[in-house]
């Protein structure tokens, strides 16, 4: 169902409205159209796909703060890029990869109501990740070279405009001081203790209280989902939205404040954690159930790709345990055998097309 009171057509012109009257007087016309070409096309793209979005249920308001969201770290970024000196070949790469990040963690962190602040300091960690390991990524591939990548890692718009509203007195040397320590939580990824109103009129959850150790004090499916939120620090942002995507909303609204919270590692015993990575492995699927999944899709992939009659003739020689797990796996069905000796026939088979 579309969201009643949403336009977000309308919303996106007015936000690039706004922009063209603040982006920087020195770039030429190329670079002010980019800007305001890449804040509208995201905004609008982010705020149709909000609109069409049945699962979320999202209001006008949370959907338009979304969306506003992902429009001024676009400006702030593309205004980034430009004085970086990053050749603009790289540039909408990077912004797409910054714009689907703010979206995944907007709409997760939006589901499970947490508070307006932590949303905003969550996002913004991994906004300078994204933009961060975008820059590095160029330089590991060779297209710019050391100097010009610590030179756009360094860039911050929003820095330079805190600096300058002080210094033309539109803010107090205090004012810009509680910006520049609202920044250094986010940057230390610490929730803080007292959350202002939540985003929704639904209760958020309690904010994370770190000053006694998780071990003794929390239950044991907190313990798990503290385990999972250690894992999940160490994969990419897209992964970790995927994985989330399996858990009940408080489930991964639980995972997300802890994955954000500094020094996590010190504040759980490893033997602790070890006992409950055990306890949840014991629920996975063994490597050898995955990989037989994986050489069954493997066979109907190669047999997708000639005529029945022509596999039938290419296998009629064969043993019957080999015939027997090629056209199981068809009715996607693992044959009994040892996994290795159904691998190497998988490869043959797709060695023979």
């Amino acid at each position: 169902m579309a969201i009643k009171g949403f336009d977000f057509e309308a919303f996106a012109k007015n936000l690039t409205a706004q922009a063209q009257e603040i982006v920087p007087q020195d770039f030429n016309e190329n670079q002010k159209q980019y800007v305001v070409n890449t804040l509208f096309n995201f905004s609008r793209l982010a705020g149709e796909a909000l609109y069409n979005d049945k699962e979320s249920n999202f209001n006008a308001d949370q959907a338009a703060m979304i969306t506003q969201i992902i429009a001024e770290w676009s400006y702030h970024k593309s205004v980034d890029l430009i004085r970086s000196g990053i050749p603009q070949q790289f540039w909408d790469n990077i912004m797409q990869k910054i714009a689907f990040t703010i979206f995944e963690i907007a709409k997760q962190t939006f589901k499970q109501n947490l508070p307006q602040d932590q949303i905003l300091q969550l996002i913004e960690h991994h906004v300078k990740k994204a933009y961060e390991e975008s820059i590095k990524e160029l330089k590991t591939k060779n297209l710019i070279n050391d100097a010009l990548m610590d030179k756009a890692i360094h860039q911050s718009n929003i820095d330079s405009m805190m600096q300058q509203m002080q210094e033309n007195q539109e803010i107090t040397p205090e004012q810009a001081n509680a910006v520049v320590q609202q920044q250094n939580v986010a940057a230390q990824n610490v929730p803080q203790n007292t959350p202002s109103a939540p985003v929704s009129s639904n209760v958020p959850a309690a904010p994370v209280d770190m000053s006694k150790p998780i071990e003794k004090y929390k239950p044991p499916k907190l313990l798990k989902l503290v385990a999972v939120a250690l894992l999940l620090k160490r994969v990419t942002d897209d992964r970790v939205q995927s994985i989330l995507n399996h858990f009940e909303q408080d489930d991964a609204g639980t995972v997300l404040r802890y994955m954000y919270v500094d020094n996590l590692e010190e504040k759980v015993d490893p033997s602790v954690t070890m006992r409950v990575l055990e306890d949840i492995g014991k629920n996975l699927p063994s490597a050898t159930e995955v990989n037989t999944n994986l050489l069954v899709d493997k066979v109907k992939a190669v047999a997708s790709m000639m005529d029945r009659k022509k596999l039938e003739a290419m296998v009629q020689l064969e043993r019957p345990n080999v015939r027997r797990f090629i056209f199981n796996a068809l009715e996607d069905e693992f044959y009994k055998m040892p996994p290795r000796v159904a691998a190497v026939i998988a490869s043959h088979l797709e060695h023979s097309v």
